[in-house]
């Protein structure tokens, strides 16, 4: 049990609710436009274990493989790996086991699902590696977690379609503007030890502002779908409430006081992901 609270810590568990709940509302979302009805129940059981076998193993990769530079960071050395808390052998084990969960999942879902496996590995490897040589590491990452929306349209219904992909972006891209405000914490040490990000690249005046213009591109994102795909008031309503939130985040923090930047990181953007699924789901019961 103690290995387990460990693990769970180490994966952050918790943070599953930025991504799971997009991941549920491009199922239903999916489901209603192309075949005219909800998910089922077994669809829904194996969307949420392929999502927890992916993030699982992709939060895992990410702290194997930036071991080191967690363990020379004084913000991330107490993390698991480089507090010897979990061996690296243990978590490849752990790691082999996730990766399992995703490919049985993607297998009891539909054949696009598994067509698609190859890509939603590469992005869940490659993201680990970008602030290697791009600032551009946060869009990656917002592209990866983006997946989960189109994973979830794609496990229910075995299509693509324009609204997925719009879906997609709104993801990707407020992922990419959290990052970048959780990213202004290590601006300084990212800059001497040569590690890529908009904040230490382009100073934190200039990653605020760029965060703020993902976050807008991602409302648009997210108003756009409403025109195009069958919600009402309700979803707009969810979208608005949505967009008064990031508003708020980003006066939580500024470059003259980054006290408050983890409740602008975890606390808005898990009240954001379950507003979207909330007032998504109550615009396809209700209408």
């Amino acid at each position: 049990m103690k290995k387990l609270r460990v693990i769970l810590e180490m994966i952050k568990f918790e943070h599953t609710i930025f991504a799971l709940p997009f991941a549920f509302l491009g199922a239903v979302l999916g489901s209603l436009i192309i075949e005219g009805n909800w998910p089922s129940l077994m669809e829904w059981v194996w969307i949420t274990l392929a999502m927890i076998g992916a993030r699982s193993a992709a939060m895992a990769l990410n702290r194997l493989i930036d071991a080191q530079i967690d363990l020379d960071n004084p913000r991330t050395k107490t993390r698991a790996i480089p507090a010897g808390l979990l061996s690296k052998l243990e978590t490849l084990v752990f790691i082999g086991v996730s990766f399992a969960v995703l490919f049985i999942a993607a297998f009891q879902l539909n054949m696009l699902a598994v067509y698609l496996l190859p890509v939603a590995v590469f992005f869940l490897v490659f993201y680990s590696y970008t602030k290697r040589f791009t600032w551009l590491c946060h869009v990656f990452l917002g592209m990866t977690i983006g997946l989960a929306p189109l994973g979830g349209w794609v496990g229910a219904t075995g299509t693509l379609t324009w609204e997925a992909f719009i879906l997609f972006i709104a993801v990707a891209l407020w992922t990419a503007g959290f990052d970048v405000i959780y990213a202004t914490q290590d601006a300084e040490y990212d800059k001497e030890v040569n590690l890529n990000s908009i904040p230490s690249r382009f100073g934190i005046v200039k990653a605020l502002l760029m965060a703020k213009g993902f976050h807008l591109i991602s409302f648009t994102a997210m108003i756009s779908l409403f025109f195009i795909a069958p919600l009402s008031w309700i979803y707009l309503l969810g979208v608005l409430i949505v967009g008064g939130i990031m508003f708020y985040e980003h006066s939580l923090v500024s470059s003259d006081d980054l006290s408050r930047v983890n409740v602008a990181f975890f606390t808005m953007n898990g009240i954001i992901s379950v507003i979207m699924l909330v007032f998504s789901i109550g615009d396809l019961i209700l209408i």
